[in-house]
């Protein structure tokens, strides 16, 4: 077992991991609080997970603007940036290491997030989602453009976020460029239809995450700071991974090869080994710096994806619910425990902090 890939160290930018098991980011609903502040309940919760490689926090808001799902904390007040504190205290006694994940949901959120107001967007055109608000799912609306002022002002709130982050003791950050966010909805020409600097070209429709990584990167050097991508999303109306989009994304790719980063985080798709191979395969031949592979994988195919050498990490997300313990059990070759899906987004200590360690029986 000691032999494993998934076991082995790896050097993300300035992140030393002493294995290349990743925690993935996961939204789980337990900031229900005015302040939308992390608690204690938090702490515990990623300080049970501080023996992965790295753990990348559920989406945090970087301002009040972006906030598109109940209950999720966020990073843009000092009393969130306290709670962030005592989690990644928490996690550091422990031996782990983490950054924040920074999130903004756009024309994807709804007006019940914002006391009637309409949410922001690229384009004055309506995603066609779900958004989770105070009264259960709703239908996207047609949310307003943002004017350039405005794309500005998100930028500032993206570079705040970072500060703040670098206050509460976080080891790096990284940037939500997944789904159906607002920057992958700045990224998609049925959503961005502006015809400023943010609009037309490719090139110009990813200028919106470069000036957010040139933000971010002036807090904390580009070496620790993360993105995630997911070029083959599909939902709704507006994402669809067709051919344009995906040349889209390996431009993008390449012109991301200039920025030092710490890691992408990419999401691949589920299947065979093969098949996660050719993806990720693909995704290599246009960026040559560090990438973390996503979505559904398991300790065999975890371990084989990294055999190839085409990634050099790989992050597990619903496998940590119930095993906090999830790099040990992965070493000495433990089953791994079932989590209670009615809890992932709902409850206080029930299915979040009282799933235990591996025991023998």
């Amino acid at each position: 077992m000691t032999s494993q890939s998934l076991l082995k160290p790896v050097r993300l930018g300035a992140l030393e991991l002493p294995n290349s098991v990743v925690m993935a980011p996961m939204t789980r609903a337990r900031a229900d609080n005015a302040e939308l502040a992390p608690t204690e309940l938090h702490a515990t919760y990623y300080a049970q997970r501080a023996s992965a490689g790295l753990i990348v926090t559920e989406g945090t808001w970087v301002s009040p603007e972006a906030i598109g799902f109940i209950n999720v904390p966020g990073i843009y007040t000092d009393t969130q940036t306290a709670g962030w504190s005592k989690v990644t205290e928490a996690v550091h006694e422990k031996g782990g290491r983490i950054v924040s994940q920074l999130g903004h949901l756009g024309a994807a959120s709804h007006p019940d997030h914002f006391g009637g107001r309409l949410p922001g967007g690229p384009s004055a055109i309506n995603p066609g989602e779900k958004s989770f608000t105070p009264s259960g799912p709703k239908d996207t609306v047609t949310p307003r453009a943002y004017t350039s002022t405005e794309v500005a002002q998100t930028i500032n709130h993206y570079r705040h976020a970072a500060e703040n982050a670098r206050r509460a003791g976080f080891d790096g950050v990284e940037i939500h460029a997944q789904g159906q966010h607002l920057i992958p909805q700045f990224l998609n020409p049925r959503l961005n239809q502006r015809t400023d600097a943010y609009g037309g070209s490719s090139e110009n429709r990813a200028r919106f995450l470069i000036d957010i990584l040139d933000a971010v990167s002036g807090v904390w050097g580009s070496d620790r700071v993360g993105v995630k991508l997911s070029p083959l999303w599909t939902s709704g109306t507006a994402f669809t991974a067709d051919e344009e989009t995906l040349a889209d994304y390996d431009q993008l790719l390449k012109r991301l090869n200039d920025d030092n980063l710490a890691y992408l985080h990419l999401i691949g798709v589920p299947g065979t080994i093969e098949e996660r191979v050719t993806v990720f395969s693909h995704y290599r031949a246009h960026y040559q710096g560090n990438i973390v592979a996503n979505l559904g994988f398991t300790r065999p195919l975890g371990n084989e994806i990294l055999d190839r050498r085409v990634v050099d990490a790989v992050s597990f997300g619903e496998p940590f619910v119930a095993n906090p313990d999830l790099v040990e059990r992965f070493a000495q070759g433990h089953p791994l425990a079932d989590s209670d899906r009615d809890t992932y987004y709902a409850g206080h200590t029930k299915g979040y902090t009282d799933y235990p360690a591996f025991t023998a029986a």
